[in-house]
């Protein structure tokens, strides 16, 4: 996504008519079910979902400027990706993630670290998506966070 992205609105204006469709309905479920106390915002040139620094002073360790992400959504070259750190940090979280994936989705998971990626735009699991950003509130991303960056 073009750097002079600077707000949501223009990071889904400047998507390619497909993507904005999946897209702009992955952001809705998110912000429907994300535990209050996230923000929204454009995160690494991503549509990013962060615990601000009004709750988490400290922000994110590799640049304390930036606040600690948590979600992010992204139109990449060849899938659509949903990172979500709470999956790569909290081993419960994504036993779950990877146990309820096959029930909301005939496509097998294709997925790295905190990356979940979506090649067939016509089967993203809307739903799941949405159970997942409902798991962890800013709190719990904050203790969890701690824990993992002071191993």
């Amino acid at each position: 996504m073009d750097s002079k992205t600077i707000s949501p609105k223009d990071y889904l204006d400047n998507l390619p008519e497909d993507r904005k469709q999946v897209i702009s309905e992955m952001r809705n479920v998110v912000l429907k079910n994300l535990p209050g106390g996230f923000s929204e915002t454009i995160s690494y040139g991503m549509l990013g979902y962060v615990v601000p620094h009004s709750l988490y002073p400290n922000g994110y360790h590799c640049d304390p400027n930036q606040p600690l992400p948590f979600i992010s959504i992204a139109s990449q070259k060849n899938f659509v990706a949903l990172y979500h750190m709470g999956v790569y940090s909290d081993k419960k979280l994504l036993d779950w993630f990877t146990a309820e994936y096959p029930k909301h989705s005939k496509t097998k998971l294709d997925m790295g670290k905190s990356c979940i990626r979506f090649k067939k735009l016509d089967q993203v699991p809307y739903k799941l998506i949405g159970e997942l950003a409902s798991k962890i509130t800013p709190r719990e991303w904050i203790a969890i966070y701690e824990k993992n960056i002071k191993k």
